[in-house]
């Protein structure tokens, strides 16, 4: 209690010292590297503490036009909800962090991001992609004499590894990195390196080497930045006593673990420590164990971790019928079999994402460029051709087992109507995008290649149609990126972190973001903004809301056409945002269904490709917001798109 008073002291506190009129000389002493160290320090004891340090870090370093202060910044705030297993938004962060780093040309920046990338894609199981990232971040430490980079890429290299049971090859990469690290200044990646290499012996059934490494890790961690690792080995500890018969010890060092992730509160590592003491105890008692088990159960379930929960529910099964209790263990798979259908979106967003990756490598800037070259233009294209090929069979086998999972789901759970109904939609729109959104182009794409490959084709002819493959290509890539993130908003949920903000600087951003796209049909865009108003929202949602109905609106008016967009005080505490154009409008038939999931797209006044999903996506925007979306048109003379938030002047 003392101890949270004493935090919030020192926060007002700072913010008197900050804001005083009488300080000015000493603020120079809150620099992006001061606010850094006190976002370490606060990050798993006071993550509160450590998102207002990374607030006031974001606010100094666009103030003074600091990049590399802001992507560091960044960094910090990706790592923040990297901890709270929100890979989505981490991403996001690492991947604006990069961007500014690759245009500033800081080697070391674009190393630290690399790895960081590569740790979430490892996180979701995406390795191709994770090994990826590290391979690039040694590439470059390497170039540049970066001998803590290397020893990081070293670590995560081997830990991609490990997770694939490689462990011979995981080895070879951690002590290399041990190597390294005997010369350079302690750090957590230290730490992470003795996590790993005790894991690693313990799965190959050297507990003698697994408890020395882990033991040492412990000992160089006992302090508050280093808190969540110390956690991290000491389950790791306790796991290679009870392997060795020591369940006492194993249970102790278990429930210190446990204390301490609820300190920090840090959830991941509180539900690892339930679990691992569930474990332990269910061979010696299995109350105790069942009590360890339902309270990781509550944990997952208050955290919609559905990985987490089909686990749980499995061994609460499992011990139930071991006890004779049949009943409860019926209830129990019934229960997990309930949520079953939710978990195997997870694999299917996999499917999804491990197609993208196909999609971007195949369609990447130099593979278009290669198909210049007319000695390669026959190899290419198979590779292409057959690239799309195995992606489009293994999204509908992915599809198929995914129904026929459904099917036999179905008749083990008894399902209520209307989630039947909510699974039916998603399947269909699942159907029709990728039937009428996905097949076209990728049909246009083959039948391109296949011209180019047979030399019917004029070098003119040749030129023309690149362009016209990338148009296509790039069409296509939107759509697949929309369906990921719907189909992951379906399975998770929405994530959402309002804050206070000017909408002002994301609707300019936007509208720089779109010029180019304007400039091709000469339309104009005018703003009329009113001064001072604010909105309470999450950031991420507003940037999506104002460049998918902005870019809608480009897609749908003509050559000089005009666009207006327009934000005022619509009521007390709510503001109105509206994008008005002059374009060709909706048909009254297609109205009612705009922001529905079951809306076909159609193509853009210059011929553009799109999907049905944005407005979809921005109207659950909108309402996890707690704000309103309509829209009034007229075909033919345009339309106007309307959305609320909450809001004020200042």
């Amino acid at each position: 209690m003392f101890r949270t008073l004493f935090s919030v002291i020192l926060v007002f506190s700072f913010l008197a010292l900050y804001s005083s009129p009488g300080v000015q000389h000493i603020q120079p002493h809150f620099s992006i590297p001061y606010y850094e160290k006190l976002i370490i320090h606060y990050r798993y004891d006071k993550p509160d503490s450590a998102l207002f340090f990374v607030g006031l870090g974001l606010k100094l370093a666009k103030k003074n036009n600091d990049q590399e202060g802001l992507a560091r910044m960044l960094n910090q705030l990706g790592m923040m909800e990297d901890n709270a297993a929100k890979s989505e938004f981490s991403r996001m962060k690492y991947l604006k962090a990069l961007g500014i780093y690759q245009l500033l040309n800081n080697k070391k920046g674009i190393i630290e991001e690399n790895i960081r990338l590569g740790s979430v894609e490892h996180a979701v199981g995406n390795y191709d992609r994770a090994i990826g990232y590290f391979l690039y971040a040694l590439k470059l430490s390497e170039k540049t004499g970066d001998q803590f980079g290397i020893m990081e890429s070293y670590v995560y290299l081997g830990r991609v590894y490990a997770t694939q049971h490689n462990l011979n090859k995981a080895l070879i990469y951690y002590h290399k990195a041990e190597a390294i690290s005997g010369s350079l200044p302690f750090s957590s990646v230290k730490l992470n390196l003795y996590a790993d290499l005790g894991l690693a012996y313990d799965e190959k059934g050297d507990l003698a080497k697994a408890t020395s490494y882990y033991e040492k890790g412990i000992a160089q961690s006992n302090f508050p930045e280093m808190m969540g690792l110390n956690i991290s080995l000491t389950n790791g500890l306790a796991a290679v006593y009870a392997k060795s018969g020591a369940t006492g010890k194993a249970i102790e060092l278990e429930q210190g673990a446990l204390q301490k992730s609820r300190k920090i509160k840090n959830v991941i590592r509180e539900f690892v420590s339930l679990n691992a003491l569930a474990e332990s105890y269910k061979p010696i008692n299995p109350g105790i164990s069942l009590t360890y088990f339902q309270e990781a159960l509550a944990l997952a379930r208050s955290k919609k971790a559905n990985k987490q929960l089909l686990d749980i529910l499995s061994k609460i099964a499992t011990l139930q019928a071991d006890q004779g209790n049949f009943e409860a263990a019926y209830l129990a798979k019934s229960q997990q079999y309930s949520i079953a259908d939710s978990v195997y979106f997870k694999e299917m967003s996999l499917k999804i994402a491990n197609l993208q990756a196909q999609y971007e490598l195949n369609q990447t800037h130099g593979k278009i460029q290669e198909l210049k070259f007319i000695n390669s233009r026959q190899v290419l294209g198979q590779k292409v051709m057959l690239g799309i090929t195995a992606g489009s069979v293994a999204l509908l086998l992915g599809l198929g087992f995914y129904f026929f999972k459904m099917r036999n789901l179905n008749r083990l759970l008894n399902k209520s109507n209307a989630d039947l109904v909510e699974s039916s939609q998603v399947k269909d729109k699942l159907f029709s995008v990728v039937g009428h959104d996905l097949r076209g182009p990728l049909a246009s794409v083959i039948n391109m290649i296949d011209m180019i490959n047979r030399g019917w084709l004029t070098e003119e002819e040749r030129t023309l149609m690149m362009g016209k493959l990338a148009v296509q290509c790039n069409a296509s890539m939107e759509t697949l990126n929309l369906l990921l993130s719907w189909g992951q908003m379906q399975l998770k949920g929405i994530m959402i972190n309002q804050v206070n903000l000017l909408p002002k600087t994301i609707i300019n951003r936007n509208i720089s973001l779109l010029a180019d796209a304007a400039a091709q049909k000469s339309i104009t865009v005018e703003k009329n903004i009113a001064a001072n108003l604010r909105v309470f929202c999450d950031a991420d949602h507003l940037d999506f809301l104002i460049r998918n109905i902005l870019s809608n609106a480009i897609k749908f008016t003509p050559l000089e056409g005009h666009i207006l967009i327009s934000i005022s005080q619509y009521a007390d505490q709510e503001v109105l945002f509206s994008v008005k154009d002059n374009g060709v409008g909706i048909e009254p038939e297609r109205q009612s269904s705009i922001f529905s999931a079951n809306v076909i797209s159609t193509v853009g006044t210059n011929n553009e490709k799109g999907t049905s999903l944005g407005l979809v996506m921005c109207k659950e925007f909108i309402v996890a917001n707690e704000g309103k979306i309509w829209m009034e048109s007229k075909a033919g003379e345009g339309s106007e798109f309307f959305f609320t938030l909450k809001g004020k002047y200042e």
